[in-house]
């Protein structure tokens, strides 16, 4: 598989920079086998089984962006940072400009918060923050912006609404810097309709991290190498996924966060208790050991995320697919429409 089998043509009309509303209102396309149907996301609770298991990533995205002041002498400095995983001590973080920035350097945020560069690379740096634990949480939401996608940023700054649009309805564990997009579609309404059916819901914890966004330079897809990302499948969660496998429902992870840390969980054949970082690279010849279907939203080109949804319902079927998206007017990316995967 090559970098370039998995490029198209996006129109930039169909790049969503704000979600549906109501969030059940965004349209789903629903392929199962070789057919299409264009639904909406409440037309779940019809789609969906009693009996079938939802699989919910319940990570909390924190205000990861900030912009502070370097100062050097008289002259003032403006910086971008935006952070992307805790560190032993500090946090990892992308700056621009980063060349700039020298190790020792103070940058202030706001009368409470402030870091200094204690470590830099070619690509990002380690900052150590004044404060800590609960009044580095407290200051960061007070200085800090939701981490809206690259390509939305580029086109407008992170605002009061992106506090609730850019966070799940069941969002409980800090520490994600992007956010499980597909599980933006929910809201508390349609999961007790989903409950009310018979569908049970789970939940699992993968701190999506900044990496998500990074783009592929390999053209020899296999030799890619992704971010690793903290997650978490409680034992309770691996039982109700095993469980629901051994009675024949279908395991349905939303989104591609949600499958990712139960396919990390399940390389023994079956999902078992797991904490930890995981790197797992979903491409087209990948064994599926937990996965049955998958709600996920529409992906960027030459993404890892698309060579994910390819590995689950074919390369060839994929391209059907988001051919069709296109030309039906499907809103693509983050605050994008949703699809139902079903092979």
């Amino acid at each position: 598989m090559k970098l370039s089998d998995f490029d198209f043509d996006l129109p930039e009309a169909l790049i969503a920079t704000r979600p549906a509303r109501p969030r059940t209102a965004a349209r789903l396309l629903l392929a199962e086998g070789d057919g299409i149907a264009d639904l909406h996301v409440r037309d779940l609770v019809d789609l969906l089984r009693a009996g079938d298991l939802l699989v919910l990533n319940n990570t909390r995205v924190i205000p990861a962006r900030l912009t502070g002041q370097r100062r050097r002498g008289e002259a003032v400095a403006r910086v971008e940072i935006t952070l992307m995983e805790p560190a032993a001590t500090g946090w990892r973080a992308m700056a621009k400009p980063l060349r700039k920035l020298a190790v020792g350097e103070q940058i202030v945020f706001s009368p409470a918060l402030s870091a200094v560069v204690a470590e830099k690379s070619d690509t990002d740096l380690r900052l150590e923050f004044n404060l800590a634990g609960d009044d580095f949480d407290a200051a960061l939401a007070q200085a800090g912006a939701m981490p809206l996608p690259p390509y939305i940023a580029a086109k407008r700054a992170p605002d009061a609404q992106d506090e609730d649009d850019y966070q799940t309805v069941f969002a409980r564990h800090k520490g994600a810097v992007a956010a499980p997009t597909a599980s933006l579609h929910f809201d508390a309404a349609l999961l007790e309709a989903l409950r009310a059916k018979g569908v049970e819901v789970t939940e699992v914890t993968l701190h999506v991290g900044a990496g998500t966004f990074l783009p592929v330079k390999v053209e020899d897809v296999a030799t890619h190498k992704m971010h690793a990302e903290w997650g978490q499948v409680t034992p309770q969660a691996a039982a109700q996924i095993n469980a629901t496998k051994a009675a024949g429902g279908r395991v349905i992870p939303v989104g591609t966060t949600a499958l990712r840390l139960i396919e990390t969980a399940a390389r023994s054949g079956r999902v078992e208790p797991w904490e930890g970082p995981t790197d797992i690279f979903i491409y087209p010849g990948f064994t599926f050991h937990a996965t049955d279907a998958l709600m996920t939203n529409f992906h960027l080109p030459k993404s890892t995320l698309l060579m994910l949804v390819s590995a689950l319902m074919g390369k060839d079927r994929m391209d059907r697919i988001y051919a069709h998206a296109i030309g039906q007017g499907y809103r693509f990316f983050s605050y994008g429409d949703a699809s139902l995967l079903i092979p």
